[in-house]
């Protein structure tokens, strides 16, 4: 075979070049490499599949928005299971109406978006005075997204044809007003209630396990007691500061730089004028223009025969309502905060001298400079360390994209240790333990990036020791990182987690006894309601519910009406048992038309919102959703009541 492959190389290197070739066209590197990286599917809807990366980004970007709007919230509650599982149902439910959105062939004009844009408070505040949008700040607030303008309209674009999918079921869903006023009656109707409860708490005592109890306990619920598979690793990133920090600079290069540089380093000037406006509004008739010109032009004339009356004169005419009641004063301003008709025409004149006539989006002005702050130059020492700043961050961004290759290229050349390219780049070695594949809560830069995180947990760089590739973490940043100490996921043993066990196991019996000292009192108490032992009577409802737990009070609301007093007894699992014995109905009051309306009005709210979820569900239907993760036990609300308790 070697043979054959010796003798026929030119055969062997064509076939290799029309297999190999036309797929990196069709795919491109790229291609490859996102599909090298893109993981685990954990769900699929229709034939578009979602990673184990794009839900761990997915799930990290929720996190820090929720992080940044409560600070004081619970991480422990945004790193559960259940948050995570959160996370990817509303991932899931994205790609489920973009699908619906491309199946309906629901697109948005750019009129549309263009008021939606408009409609976007942190879009509208870049707007200046006259109206336009400032597009280098725009640029800039997309930018700190990691977007540029298209991209940010392209997924508002989608946005928009998304809330089109649900907006035909949301904004058409009504209700009759009887089956409303049904609603609202069973909903406001209260019951009086008492209660007796039988906590877990107070029968722990009654509980003594044995060691054979403890280790019975352990051996069938291990998955209880595992600990998560955790490295200890170095990094080393690369950034602008980091580039910055290996660039030693010329002196003269610093002073050629200065040279160039000084007068903008010493401060911008900054000028002082009154101004007179004759305003006529950009779209106004071509006629109202020139009469307001003409005008503007009378003034003219009269401020240059008597330059000192300047100030009176834009008292009683100027029609700017901000300067004229101080004779034109717009105070000191500099390049940039002014319209740039008014700007050049303002640094152009001297001090006291008197513009022509200047046309601007808001009509028409004469102009006087009644001051000029110039700064001072200063000197080289003076500035050396602003100079040294500035020059090197200049060139910290044209040698990045070197210094990335050659950061790309050395993690992955010299595979076994990161010590080479940090000496070449004059990086720092960092170290870090406990890793573990999901960032841990409040961690911050490369700790916190699910994609190097997924690197570290490679199997290459497991168990081969192997530098990871290098990671773009941020833009203009990459990392890289090497698995130094490795333990694999595994059951604690029994000693380490034995007074856990202990408190499972009569935290289980103790729930158990609770529950069976509840229904014998229930069953009791049912034969002879006399021998009942029950707190004082309160009025309940759906909307009031007191501090009834949930399962309680649909319980107590479930009881039919007409056959009271009515007993009822309520498991609640982990915390114990409750029965609760029902007395009376109180039917809602009457209310007035005005609030019936309004009434009437939330229930069709929340009607429309069933009847949208009913149709979610049929879109999931539809396009073949699945979800290859299990869904935690409990509810992420059951987890939150949990921890507020």
């Amino acid at each position: 075979m070697f043979d054959y492959v010796r003798k026929h190389t030119k055969i062997m290197m064509g076939l290799l070049f029309l297999l190999i070739i036309p797929s990196f066209v069709l795919f491109g590197i790229d291609g490859y490499n996102r599909f090298r990286e893109k993981g685990q599917t954990v769900a699929l809807v229709g034939s578009h599949e979602i990673t184990q990366g794009e839900w761990d980004a997915a799930h990290k970007q929720e996190v820090d928005r929720l992080r940044s709007s409560m600070p004081n919230l619970d991480p422990k509650l945004l790193d559960s299971p259940q948050a995570r599982y959160a996370s990817l149902e509303n991932l899931v439910r994205d790609r489920v109406l973009s699908e619906a959105a491309l199946a309906s062939h629901l697109v948005t004009s750019d009129a549309k978006l263009a008021r939606d844009l408009q409609s976007n408070p942190a879009i509208a505040s870049l707007r200046r005075p006259d109206g336009t949008l400032d597009m280098e700040q725009y640029r800039q607030l997309v930018g700190s997204q990691g977007m540029t303008p298209e991209m940010f309209e392209a997924r508002m674009r989608s946005e928009i044809a998304k809330r089109q999918v649900e907006a035909g079921v949301v904004q058409t869903g009504f209700i009759l007003p009887m089956v409303a006023d049904t609603a609202l009656s069973a909903f406001y109707e209260r019951r009086e209630v008492q209660l007796a409860r039988f906590n877990t708490a107070d029968f722990a005592t009654q509980v003594k396990p044995t060691d054979a109890d403890l280790d019975a306990y352990y051996q069938a619920n291990q998955n209880q007691f595992q600990a998560a598979e955790q490295a200890n690793i170095e990094y080393i990133v690369l950034d602008l500061n980091a580039v910055r920090k290996s660039i030693t600079l010329n002196e003269q290069d610093l002073r050629a730089y200065y040279e160039q540089n000084a007068a903008r380093l010493s401060g911008t000037e900054e000028r002082r004028a009154s101004h007179i406006l004759i305003t006529a509004a950009k779209t106004a008739p071509a006629a109202e223009r020139e009469k307001a010109k003409a005008r503007a032009q009378e003034l003219l004339t009269t401020v240059r025969k008597t330059p000192a009356s300047f100030a009176d004169t834009a008292r009683k005419n100027s029609q700017d309502p901000g300067s004229a009641a101080k004779g034109g004063d717009l105070d000191f301003f500099a390049r940039g905060s002014m319209v740039k008709p008014f700007e050049d025409a303002a640094f152009a004149l001297k001090k006291g001298d008197i513009s022509d006539v200047v046309e601007s989006d808001f009509g028409y002005h004469i102009i006087q400079v009644t001051d000029i702050k110039a700064p001072k130059q200063k000197g080289f020492e003076e500035l050396r360390a602003s100079l040294e700043e500035d020059l090197k961050n200049q060139q910290a961004r044209a040698k990045y994209a070197e210094a990335a290759e050659a950061f790309t290229n050395g993690v992955y050349e010299q595979s076994d240790s990161l010590k080479p390219v940090a000496d070449r780049l004059k990086l720092e070695i960092k170290t870090a333990n406990g890793i573990k594949r999901i960032a841990a809560p409040g961690a911050q830069g490369v700790l916190a990036s699910a994609k190097l995180l997924a690197a570290v947990f490679n199997p290459d760089a497991v168990e081969k020791k192997r530098n990871t590739e290098a990671v773009e973490i941020a833009p203009s940043q990459l990392a890289a990182a090497r698995v130094t100490q490795y333990t694999a996921a595994r059951t604690l043993p029994f000693a380490d987690v034995r007074s856990i066990v202990q408190e499972r196991v009569i935290a289980s019996r103790a729930a158990e006894l609770a529950k069976k000292e509840g229904e014998q009192k229930l069953a009791a108490w049912k034969t002879n309601p006399a021998t009942a032992t029950l707190l004082t009577a309160q009025e309940v409802s759906r909307d009031q519910p007191k501090g009834l737990p949930a399962v309680v009070l649909n319980e107590v609301m479930r009881v039919d009406g007409s056959k009271l007093p009515a007993w009822v007894g309520v498991d609640l699992q982990a915390q114990g048992y409750a029965i609760a014995k029902v007395n009376k109905l109180t039917p809602r009051a009457t209310q007035t038309p005005e609030v019936q309306k309004q009434d009437r009005e939330q229930v069709a709210k929340f009607w429309a919102i069933a009847e949208n979820q009913a149709y979610y569900k049929w879109l999931k239907e539809r396009f073949k959703v699945q979800i290859k993760v299990n869904r935690p036990s409990n509810s992420l609300s059951d987890v939150v009541q949990s921890a507020a308790s």
